[in-house]
């Protein structure tokens, strides 16, 4: 997979000639304050959304006036954001999980390369996403974008750049506002629901036109960029995949669309759930990772030969992956619901096997020239956080190469057919997450005891609603 040459300029950079006047019509992305400035009156932008991903990857931040934004207005937010659970409560302190005993401040500072309008809302207005330091300007460890970039930085080191290609899966569903009851797919077009095994249909897709084109105009207004969307098997089961490219440039992308998709949907007056595993019965929704490495300075392919055979990077690629994924697991499947869709016989591999162009393995290399080469890693769920599932994955990929991990032979018959390899739920992950030494330097051991006693809170919250499953076998059977 070759690089992605990005048309964003780096944040914060000065125009290299002083009479070019700032360049206002880019979609996406200024390269400095002053060209801020123009590009929000130029568009007549009245308000702007500094916004960030907390852990869970839902957008926070502040909201105010593009005078304010532009006035170099310092923008704080308390720490203890990143230390709640997805429901909203702070856990109770648990193995090497604490509060701050000041509960300080964290400052956001605007990435301006990712500069947007925000084309649903009725007023002008535009959106930033933002960098997490400390308030004097230190390095905030814990926080996502900063997670990624720390396993980026150590690719840098060695003069490596890895490029990846997420595919996100979501489902619509009807409109549900009674927790109680299963989610059912929506009405299209033709005023009937969409059932299963539509993979690939055209007609599927065409049920609900009139949302995919304000997905489209929403994406194109924010200047992201769609590859290909198609119907997967699930009723009402769309994928979106994204143009390769920069890991930090992805996963803001994927952060940015999941907000667009859930607000085009709802313009329609319908749901999209990224939900892991919403339906029972049904397939899963997963969040796939193309990934592949190539030189700083040539752009050449790391994971292929000058002949084009693969490289020892390649293989160590995927024996990191083997070795370190089981143990990262809870970045790419970090809720109970996510361990739904890691069951056998629903299309989603329980394994942690790789293979050549077999679907059946969590490490997939698909069929590609040796310029392309690459490793697919089909076990992070479509509820993960892109920037920690992308951070675990290339974070493990990174380990294989530095301590020479040799993988397995390559699986060529269906690799669900034995047993689970991989945590069965929610807190062994966790549990495998803390007890792995080599992650203290890849994710830093702030993010690892922080993210381990948000999920054990978050499961501990689960185990207070009684279940369906319980009222119907234990109620009268017990």
């Amino acid at each position: 997979m070759p690089a992605k040459k990005t048309m964003l300029r780096p944040k914060g950079a000065a125009s290299k000639k002083a009479s070019i006047p700032p360049d206002i019509s880019a979609t996406r992305g200024v390269s400095s304050w002053k060209e801020a400035a123009v590009w929000l009156r130029s568009r007549g932008i009245e308000d702007i959304e500094c916004i960030t991903p907390d852990l869970a990857g839902v957008p926070r931040g502040k909201m105010m006036p593009t005078s304010k934004f532009t006035s170099n207005t310092s923008l704080a937010l308390p720490s203890a954001l990143y230390r709640h659970t997805i429901s909203g409560e702070y856990p109770e302190e648990t193995g090497n999980f604490r509060y701050d005993s000041r509960d300080s401040d964290i400052k956001l500072v605007p990435d301006l390369s990712t500069l947007s309008v925000v084309p649903w809302e009725t007023d002008p207005t535009a959106q930033v996403i933002c960098d997490i330091v400390g308030t004097e300007g230190e390095n905030v460890s814990y926080t996502p974008r900063n997670v990624l970039k720390n396993v980026l930085s150590l690719y840098e080191e060695k003069g490596w750049k890895p490029v990846v290609a997420p595919e996100i899966e979501f489902y619509l569903v009807a409109v549900n506002d009674d927790p109680d009851y299963p989610l059912h797919p929506p009405k299209g077009r033709s005023g009937r629901s969409i059932v299963g095994g539509q993979g690939y249909s055209i007609a599927a897709i065409n049920e609900f036109d009139e949302l995919i084109d304000d997905i489209y105009h929403f994406s194109a207004a924010q200047g992201l960029e769609i590859d290909t969307l198609i119907h997967e098997e699930g009723p009402a089961q769309l994928e979106i995949n994204l143009r390769h490219g920069d890991p930090i440039e992805l996963a803001d992308q994927v952060f940015l669309f999941k907000r667009t998709i859930r607000e085009a949907a709802l313009k329609h007056g319908i749901y999209a759930t990224f939900m892991a595993k919403p339906m029972q019965g049904q397939p899963g929704s997963a969040m796939h990772i193309h990934q592949s490495v190539v030189d700083k300075d040539t752009g050449k392919n790391i994971f292929s030969n000058p002949d084009g055979s693969p490289s020892k990077e390649f293989f160590h690629f995927i024996g990191g992956m083997q070795k370190y994924v089981p143990s990262a697991l809870v970045m790419m499947a970090p809720y109970v619901n996510s361990y739904r869709r890691l069951t056998p016989d629903m299309a989603c591999p329980v394994n942690n096997a790789w293979g050549y162009d077999n679907r059946t393995t969590a490490f997939r290399v698909p069929v590609s020239d040796a310029g392309a080469r690459r490793v697919e890693n089909r076990l992070p769920s479509s509820d993960a956080n892109p920037y920690l599932a992308l951070a675990a994955s290339l974070g493990c990929g990174y380990l294989g190469i530095c301590n020479a991990i040799e993988p397995t032979e390559p699986t060529y018959d269906s690799a669900n057919e034995g047993s689970i390899e991989l945590p069965r739920g929610l807190l062994e992950a966790v549990a495998l997450l803390e007890a792995e030494p080599d992650f203290a330097t890849v994710f830093s051991q702030g993010f690892i005891d922080i993210y381990a006693g948000v999920k054990r809170g978050e499961f501990e919250t689960f185990m207070q609603v009684i279940s369906p499953w319980e009222r119907e076998f234990l109620l009268l059977n017990v």
